[in-house]
């Protein structure tokens, strides 16, 4: 998931105003100034609208947010502490129109239910459906200097690239839950292919013992093998499972046929192993002795196996970094095959509803929250040492990331997610990110609980 994350907020496109035109006219100064007047008719309308609580849901909206912290915007309000704002009077009423709109009270409906990217049209449309068809704005607007309606037409063009554009940088947020999903289909498919590599392994070993029977000059070992690998009971086990055997089959996976060079190279570094050797010596045959080879193999030769390495590096950029954690849950099937368990032998895909929903929440509350955590960093980061727009990129995602968790998951300790995320800047950054992410996130934590945001301990 960080991954992910990193690699949709780095490209990113980012969210930026009109600029002025190179040589403007009249009319484009006009038209200019106009669009720049809206865009703080529209914050000034924000910050007017409230719900009990203190809540005003379109201040909040990552549109104002984002005309917050831009710098002309930011010049225009200072402008404006010194002059009459040409819009003032009127922006209780347009409040109150916004308010009545349908396009506001469906805002507050799908925000409620939390839908993703509900906050990216709903500026757009309050502009289009309410303030450009208001009697009083255009009032207002046909008593400035230079006014024509060309003018105006070139303000209104303005102001939708600025919704296009803002709307094209929130596109990374469904095609990172689009490449979370991938991710997660992925490492299920990892899952059952690890699951199944044994069958597939033993089924090239006989064939093999059954070729030597065959060869012209046989020895007594050729017409008389050692079966016990063969035979083992865990690979009986898997072979006859129904939810690995239905998995392969609609799939289509064959290890062998897909890269039969890698496989003649495991198979040959488990038959040379101390492993295997010492397995086929032991005159002891009992489930645990099958799993404990398994295990052994998958952990000490299969995961090593530089060739096989590379296989799974061909067919996915997310396996190698699944490996580690897939390969625990293999174990784990084996386990409960050892145990007879073969029925409930195969994890589910999900523990439970919540943590089918995790990743997916997870991302919309880093994508949506992201300008906020960053906010937190920028205060948090000691600028006698860092700059913090120099900070690598990565951290930046982990600390934004371990946010989001501890804000929207309240069941999960702090403690918990500071070590997580800890471990994941160790594994996934620089040398020193692991110490970084834990000074930075525990000052931001210990800030953030004084002022009373953040009130899991």
């Amino acid at each position: 998931m960080i991954q992910i994350l990193y690699s949709f907020l780095l490209v990113e496109k980012q969210f930026s105003l009109v600029t002025l035109p190179e040589t403007p006219t009249k009319e484009k100064r006009f038209a200019y100034s106009l669009y720049l007047d809206t865009l703080v008719l529209m914050l000034k309308v924000a910050e007017s609208i409230g719900r009990r609580g203190g809540d005003k849901p379109l201040e909040e909206t990552r549109f104002i947010k984002r005309l917050k912290s831009d710098d002309t915007i930011k010049s225009q309000l200072a402008r404006y502490r010194m002059a009459p704002f040409p819009f003032e009077g009127i922006v209780e009423s347009i409040a109150d129109k916004v308010k009545e709109s349908a396009v506001y009270k469906n805002y507050l409906k799908d925000r409620k239910e939390n839908k993703f990217g509900v906050d990216s049209t709903v500026w757009n449309d309050i502009y289009n459906l309410v303030i450009s068809r208001d009697a009083e704005v255009n009032q207002i607007i046909s008593r400035r200097e230079n006014f024509t309606l060309k003018a105006v037409d070139r303000t209104v063009e303005f102001l939708n690239e600025t919704f296009t554009n803002f709307m094209a940088s929130q596109d990374g947020g469904s095609e990172a839950i689009s490449a979370l999903h991938q991710s997660l289909d992925k490492a299920r498919e990892l899952y059952f292919r690890l699951l199944w590599l044994p069958v597939e392994l033993t089924d090239m070993q006989e064939r093999r013992l059954d070729d030597r029977r065959h060869k012209l000059l046989v020895t007594q070992e050729d017409l008389n093998p050692n079966l016990k690998f063969v035979d083992n009971s865990l690979v009986k086990a898997i072979r006859e499972c129904e939810a690995i055997r239905n998995f392969i089959e609609k799939e289509k996976i064959s290890w062998e046929r897909e890269d039969r060079v890698m496989m003649d190279n495991l198979l040959k570094s488990i038959v040379d192993s101390d492993i295997y050797r010492s397995y086929m010596d032991n005159p002891v045959e009992t489930p645990k002795e099958d799993c404990e080879l398994w295990r052994n193999i998958i952990r000490r030769i299969v995961f090593n196996n530089e060739h096989f390495l590379e296989t799974l590096e061909d067919k996915s950029v997310f396996w190698n970094d699944d490996l580690d954690t897939i390969g625990t849950f293999v174990l784990k099937s084996f386990r409960k095959f050892e145990e007879g368990a073969s029925a409930d032998a195969v994890l589910d895909k999900y523990k439970d509803e919540e943590d089918a929903r995790f990743g997916d929440e997870l991302v919309k509350a880093v994508l949506k929250n992201k300008d906020t955590y960053r906010g937190y960093i920028d205060e948090a980061v000691d600028r006698s040492l860092w700059e913090s727009e120099r900070l690598a990129f990565m951290d930046v995602v982990i600390i934004e990331t371990a946010l989001a968790e501890m804000f929207n998951f309240p069941k999960i300790p702090l403690n918990v997610t500071l070590n997580e995320y800890i471990e994941i800047a160790k594994n996934y950054s620089s040398a020193k990110s692991g110490g970084f992410v834990n000074g930075i996130l525990g000052k931001i934590i210990s800030h953030l609980q004084k002022e009373g945001v953040l009130l899991k301990k």
